[in-house]
């Protein structure tokens, strides 16, 4: 039978959550019930990472490990998101030009 006959649903894989896919949107990571995990390579730093989660009342399992490599990447996230970005928007053509000579914008600027 063709493709094109397929009338059934098409059912997601049982392990859908290990496919990176974040299917609850209501996590709120830092939070009480979904901590963050940092680790840190000196006790300094670590009161460093613990002052400014408390500045920002996040929560994280702060792991001290002087051999390791430092990884405070789930921060960096939760620090640095992505805003949007809003662009000026330009004058219709018989609004008055933003440059203030009293014009309409279609006989100032628009050139």
């Amino acid at each position: 039978m063709s493709k094109f006959f397929f009338k059934g649903r098409i059912e997601l894989p049982s392990d859908y959550s290990t496919y990176n896919y974040n299917t609850d949107q209501a996590t709120k990571h830092g939070s009480k019930k979904y901590p963050i995990a940092i680790t840190v390579t000196n006790e300094a730093r670590k009161a460093e990472v613990e002052e400014q989660l408390k500045a920002l009342e996040l929560f994280a399992n702060i792991t001290l490990d002087a051999d390791g490599e430092e990884n405070i990447s789930e921060l960096d996230v939760l620090l640095n998101k992505p805003t949007t970005v809003v662009l000026e928007k330009t004058p219709n053509r018989n609004d008055p030009c933003s440059c203030g000579s009293g014009k309409k914008y279609k006989k100032c600027c628009s050139k």
